[in-house]
């Protein structure tokens, strides 16, 4: 099953040319102005995780994703969707698509038979369904309570709330704790920090004491345990980061407009952009040693992250303006 994916930049460079330092990376939704991070104490580095560290992290998480369900820290997003196929026997999971392919690759290789549907009624039938809410890459998003009905309808659902943060309206974590009903969550993407390897399921005691089992102890850094108890309560930073992404989001649109390309969705973190040909307009990009991210399923859609700096959006702006 093909696995590709953004932040691939070393095969951009092998092809392109250019040092690394050259390079902007728009293939990936990872902020590119992170959280700051703190002074990380030597022990955090030195000693294996601990519990009281982990359980700090933990109720944190659970006051900033607004829930009262269980909440497991996990390395990372993808490794909680590694883990997913274990809640259950194999049998058949439907996934909405297109959207991010490791869902179908980890129930793939687990032994389940993966059906993708192309409408969210279509995902009621089987042993377990997944989406991805907002969805990546076209940034579909559903409300908590079109996502509750459908829930009662599925075995198991599992829904990735990985581009979240920003509109957490969407999220349905306040209304978790029932069984098999899971969300998934990632640190890394909203606080620009995807290195760190931090991120979260949450759902009912019973699900997540299954993860933990299956996830083994100390699944999460000294550092990550530290560096998000601290990111999750900024909430000054979360408000004024959320504000900039939304105004950049509506920046990134207006600029792909002038090279003809138009905005076909996606999130405050990325945005879809139909071209006439997508290959060309990434070789073009590249050219300017700015990687973006195409489909193997389209051939007009082209997906950009946000750029960072000023300098960024100078050279994206200068690419673009003479790319029509």
């Amino acid at each position: 099953m093909n696995r590709d994916h953004g932040g691939n930049l070393a095969a951009a460079i092998r092809q392109y040319g250019g040092a690394l330092e050259e390079w902007i990376d728009l293939s990936t939704g990872i902020n590119r102005q992170p959280y700051r991070l703190p002074e990380i104490p030597a022990r955090a580095w030195q000693d294996l995780p601990d519990a009281p560290a982990l359980a700090t992290l933990t109720k944190v998480a659970q006051e900033a994703y607004r829930t009262k369900a269980s909440v497991l820290p996990l390395a990372g997003a993808q490794a909680a969707i590694q883990l997913m196929p274990r809640l259950r026997r194999p049998g058949t999971v439907r996934i909405l698509s297109p959207t991010y392919n490791e869902h179908a690759a980890s129930f793939a290789s687990a032994g389940w038979h993966v059906k993708e549907v192309a409408e969210p009624s279509a995902l009621i039938g089987d042993d377990a369904a997944i989406l991805v809410n907002p969805n990546n890459p076209d940034g579909r998003a559903m409300l908590p309570s079109e996502i509750l009905e459908l829930a009662s309808h599925v075995r198991l659902l599992i829904v990735d709330e990985s581009f979240t943060d920003p509109t957490p309206e969407l999220s349905i974590a306040p209304h978790l704790g029932a069984p098999g009903l899971l969300a998934l969550r990632s640190f890394g993407k909203f606080y620009g920090l995807a290195g760190l390897r931090l991120g979260f399921a949450i759902g009912a005691e019973a699900d997540t004491a299954a993860l933990r089992a299956a996830a083994g102890p100390w699944s999460v850094s000294g550092p990550a345990l530290h560096v998000g108890a601290l990111a999750l309560t900024n909430k000054g930073w979360q408000a004024s980061t959320t504000a900039r992404l939304e105004n950049e989001a509506k920046q990134l649109d207006s600029l792909a407009r002038t090279a003809d390309w138009q905005p076909a969705g996606g999130t405050h973190l990325f945005r879809l952009y139909t071209t006439k040909d997508a290959e060309k307009a990434q070789a073009y990009l590249a050219e300017h040693h700015i990687w973006s991210r195409i489909f193997p399923y389209s051939r007009t859609w082209l997906r950009l992250g946000l750029p960072g700096t000023k300098a960024e959006w100078q050279r994206l702006s200068a690419a673009l303006s003479k790319a029509a």
